[in-house]
């Protein structure tokens, strides 16, 4: 999805492309064994339903309320026809708010003007009518991106970053909150727990943008930053890691103070670090490692258990060259073994079907053959599929056949 928030995949997608052989077809996933394995009352079995640039939804902005309601129920309702249980509902796409915020500004990809009150309160009523139909609802949250443009002018003029300029930094044709200024984090965590304190949602959900995805040739310009905050340090690298580590150890502290049982749970890139640059990393060649790139030490934060859950986005067809979905599961599985983490599998079903997809993923039973996989693992508890849209549309019946091969019956979700 080019220019929206899960950028992660594209990047990913170009970054591999160099080392995967182009249009390979996929090695051939485990043989199923004999008669279907039975699967667990209790697994996730969950969708993203993404709204940066009106990616799944609204649409289109501007749409009047009760049309903005019927498309987001609708979504809802294919969840539950999909025997699907969880919906990760993405309310601060660009530092805005899909509820009513005393911090943020109302989204502009509900009317088309940053700032201006849609009516009604998204939020609220997706936990109400997902609760109905018996699904969980985890908000899903962007901590530091602000804007897919880089002039602060288009933002409403009482936007934070307007108020607090030196928070902001402008990289890769977007702008971002500074991670390293401890004002950032502060606020950022306000910001977010405040849609934790006023509706019961039953997580909050973070997905792959820590520091933002490196563009070459270009720098992230946080050196007042770090003369003020780094001296502790040894490297700037550590520095930045830290500032990450603390905010998701914030959260997590805020989030079970706050609302007691509501979860915490990250979607990284799947790649921590490559075996050739860290003997504890994935057998893999990816041109993007999380501790390095994103200074985000996800293993460290599932081993010691600082998240409820993690879906790594393991966005790669079986037999990848350069990432291999069974080979980065298996590394997974490892890390979340005895962490009192759950794992669960981020999956591309947007890549079903797609003309600009691996062969392999032109092949409706690709998907099928991941979850025959992963049931190899008792740490892997469950899927979670990219996104709504493609739910929906199903184009390929990839997902249908996933419900034929291991949804035949409802799932409670877990947590």
């Amino acid at each position: 999805m080019a220019r929206v928030s899960r950028r992660a995949f594209a990047l990913a997608a170009l970054s591999l492309a160099a080392s995967a052989a182009p249009g390979a077809s996929a090695a051939p996933g485990p043989a199923a064994p004999s008669g279907r394995p039975r699967r667990a009352a209790t697994e996730m079995r969950g969708m993203w339903l993404a709204t940066v640039s009106n990616r799944d939804w609204p649409s289109r902005t501007g749409l009047p309320a009760a049309d903005q309601r019927k498309e987001l129920t609708a979504f809802l309702d294919k969840a539950v026809d999909y025997r699907l249980n969880t919906v990760m509902f993405q309310v601060r796409p660009t530092a805005d708010a899909f509820w009513p915020s005393p911090y943020e500004p109302w989204s502009q990809y509900l009317t088309g003007t940053q700032g201006k009150d849609p009516g009604w309160d998204p939020l609220g009523t997706a936990v109400a009518e997902a609760h109905a139909r018996g699904l969980r609802l985890h908000a899903w949250f962007n901590p530091y991106r602000i804007a897919n443009n880089t002039d602060p002018g288009r933002l409403v003029a009482s936007h934070p970053a307007r108020k607090h300029p030196d928070w902001v930094v402008p990289y890769g044709g977007k702008l971002y909150y500074n991670p390293g200024i401890p004002a950032v984090r502060t606020f950022v965590e306000q910001a977010i727990l405040d849609a934790v304190a006023k509706y019961p949602v039953d997580a909050v959900h973070f997905d792959d943008y820590f520091y933002p995805y490196p563009v070459a040739g270009q720098t992230f310009d946080d050196d007042a930053a770090y003369d003020a905050h780094g001296g502790d340090f040894s490297s700037r690298a550590a520095w930045r890691r830290d500032n990450i580590d603390r905010l998701v150890a914030e959260i997590a502290d805020g989030v079970k103070k706050l609302r007691p049982g509501t979860r915490f749970g990250v979607s990284p890139f799947a790649v921590w670090r490559n075996a050739t640059t860290d003997s504890r990393g994935s057998d893999t060649k990816a041109g993007v490692e999380t501790y390095d790139d994103l200074y985000a030490d996800t293993r460290k934060w599932v081993q010691k258990n600082w998240i409820d859950y993690i879906v790594p986005q393991v966005y790669w067809q079986i037999g990848n060259s350069a990432a291999d979905y069974a080979k980065v599961v298996d590394w997974w599985a490892g890390v979340a073994k005895g962490s009192g983490t759950a794992l669960y599998i981020g999956e591309a079903l947007y890549q079903a079907g797609a003309a600009d997809a691996p062969s392999a993923w032109q092949d409706p039973a690709e998907l099928s053959r991941h979850l025959t996989l992963a049931d190899q693992y008792p740490q892997v508890g469950g899927h979670v599929y990219f996104a709504a849209k493609d739910v929906a549309a199903d184009p390929i019946g990839a997902l249908s056949r996933v419900v034929a091969d291991h949804y035949q019956q409802p799932a409670l979700p877990p947590g």
